[in-house]
C-alpha cells in the first residue's frame, strides 16, 4: 500500500446520499488517486473534423460514459479484466472533456501526467536570471570566459604606437527571463485546467464515494515563496 493509500482513510469525510462516508479529496488529491492508485485511463473522443476547432464534451460524455447513473461501464481492452472504481472513471472523463480554452486534448494528457507522477508542474522555484558569459574555455590553466574580437585601436605601448584587438565578452541570461515567464505560464494553464476540472465534478455531482473539496495549489506560488 503507498503512502498516498495510507493517507486516505484518515482525511475528513462526509456522508454520501446513501449514508456511506465520502472521501474528501483536493481536486489535485482526486487525479492522484483516479490516476496514480486507480490507474484510470484517458479515454479521449476522436475529432469530428481536424479544420473544426474541438470545445470538449464535458459532462455530457461523462453520463454518456457512465450510461446510467450509478452504473459502472465496462472499459474493455484498457482494463484487463482489473478494476478501477467508477468514481476514478468519471474523473478520467472529466480530465478527458477539457476545452481547446483550458488546452484541450494536449492539457488533459498534461494533467494525466502529472497525476500519475504525482507531481506539480515545475514553474522553476527560486530562478533567478543572473548575467553569465556565452561560452567558457577551459585548458590547462583552468577556464576562463570566451572572448570574440570586434575591431582594432591604436595604443600607445611604451612610446610606440602599436595595433591591439579591441576583446569582448559575450554574455547572457541564465535562466532566461523568457525561460521561467514560460515555466510560470505553464504553471498556470494547469492551474486554470484544475479549477475546470474540479467545478465541472462539481457540478455533475456524479462522484459516490468521493467528495471534490475546494482545496487547491497555490494559484500562483512563486508570489508568496
Amino acid at each position: 500500500m503507498s503512502k498516498f493509500d495510507r493517507r486516505l482513510p484518515r482525511m475528513r469525510v462526509q456522508p454520501s446520499a446513501g449514508g456511506k462516508p465520502k472521501r474528501a479529496l483536493g481536486v489535485q488529491a482526486a487525479l492522484e488517486w483516479a490516476f496514480r492508485v486507480e490507474k484510470a485511463q484517458l479515454e479521449l473522443p476522436p475529432r469530428l473534423d481536424a479544420d473544426e476547432e474541438s470545445r470538449g464534451f464535458g459532462l455530457e460524455y461523462v453520463l454518456i460514459y457512465r450510461a446510467v447513473l450509478g452504473c459502472k461501464v465496462d472499459g474493455g481492452q484498457y482494463k484487463m479484466g482489473s478494476y478501477t472504481h467508477p468514481d476514478a472513471e468519471v474523473i478520467a472523463a472529466t480530465v478527458a472533456g477539457l476545452p481547446d480554452s483550458h488546452g484541450g486534448i494536449r492539457m488533459a494528457l498534461r494533467v494525466t501526467e502529472l497525476a500519475r507522477a504525482g507531481m506539480t508542474p515545475d514553474w522553476m522555484p527560486g530562478a533567478v536570471p543572473r548575467c553569465v558569459p556565452r561560452d567558457i574555455h577551459q585548458n590547462r590553466y583552468g577556464k576562463r570566459a570566451a572572448t570574440e574580437v570586434v575591431g582594432t585601436a591604436r595604443v600607445m605601448v611604451r612610446g610606440k604606437w602599436r595595433t591591439v584587438d579591441v576583446l569582448i565578452c559575450p554574455v547572457t541570461w541564465r535562466p532566461h527571463p523568457k525561460q521561467i515567464a514560460s515555466a510560470r505560464r505553464g504553471y498556470e494553464d494547469w492551474w486554470a485546467a484544475l479549477d475546470w476540472v474540479r467545478d465541472g465534478l462539481v457540478a455533475g455531482g456524479m462522484l459516490r464515494e468521493v467528495e471534490v473539496t475546494k482545496v487547491m495549489p497555490k494559484a500562483r506560488p512563486w508570489e508568496t515563496s
